[in-house]
């Protein structure tokens, strides 16, 4: 989810809401909400809709789930308000959650509304912003591996998080849960996918710490300063944030990591510059 102003563009028609119901629920409750609403769509981002709300004096972003059937568990506003309402006291990239609104009534869908941060998202290719840095691949590497373990030394008990999740076991209900996933989507047998999950269901790692994970930490989920690489400015989409083993974190991270030596399938599917 890019948060530039050029990166907005008009909403969607089928993504659309009642625009002047919507400015009236919100007057007086967020600054600046008394005057004129515009409302802008931020065309990046795969799965939750998200829209920039301008007042002109103030600006907000509100997020909501995509059209349709959503899976349990996921796309959860609810869950992402309340950990960026807490979150943003301990863990400065965090943006700060104003409200959420469960009335589904109001824009087809519950939603939240959260600060708007600026600077640079990267995708599979250097932003023009990052012309000219030859180091900027390095200090963004070394920006998200920093920002991570910030992130996994925040003390969420400290900040009314400690109910988020069950961290015991964590690593197990991961692996099952994938293992399901496949069982519902797939279309034939694959011996190879009963190999691999009997193997990590037999190998599953000894957690020794637990902690806030993220859940979807990847490079496109984080924004950096535009004239800057090496400064995080914001981490996006906390709707599936829980406690459990840090290391599921980075192992994410890893798994998007992209090498020019990889294989042409696995540069394909590259979600950052190779």
């Amino acid at each position: 989810m890019k948060l530039m102003s050029e990166d907005t563009i008009q909403v969607r028609p089928d993504e659309q809401f009642d625009e002047e119901k919507l400015a009236e629920y919100l007057r007086g409750q967020l600054p600046g909400s008394e005057n004129p609403l515009t409302v802008r769509q931020f065309g990046g981002g795969a799965a939750n809709l998200t829209y920039l709300l301008d007042y002109g004096t103030h600006e907000y972003v509100l997020r909501r789930p995509p059209l349709g059937p959503v899976a349990k568990s996921a796309h959860d506003m609810s869950r992402e308000y309340r950990v960026l309402s807490r979150l943003y006291h301990a863990f400065p990239y965090a943006p700060r959650a104003f409200l959420y609104c469960e009335d589904r009534d109001m824009i087809g869908a519950d939603f939240f509304v959260m600060e708007r941060r600026r600077g640079v998202v990267v995708r599979r290719s250097l932003p023009p912003e990052f012309a000219g840095m030859p180091d900027a691949p390095r200090r963004m590497s070394e920006a998200l591996v920093d920002a991570l373990a910030e992130l996994h030394a925040v003390d969420y008990e400290a900040i009314g998080l400690g109910d988020l999740g069950k961290p015991a076991g964590f690593i197990e209900r991961q692996v099952e849960g994938w293992y399901q996933r496949w069982l519902a989507a797939k279309t034939a047998d694959l011996p190879e996918m009963e190999t691999v999950y009997h193997w990590l269901r037999d190998n599953l790692p000894q957690t020794t710490q637990f902690s806030l994970v993220h859940n979807d930490y990847k490079l496109d989920n984080v924004m950096l300063a535009a004239d800057d690489p090496g400064r995080v400015v914001a981490i996006f989409d906390w709707d599936m944030c829980t406690l459990g083993d840090p290391l599921s974190d980075l192992g994410a991270l890893l798994t998007y990591w992209t090498e020019p030596t990889d294989p042409p399938y696995l540069q394909a599917a590259a979600m950052m510059p190779v």
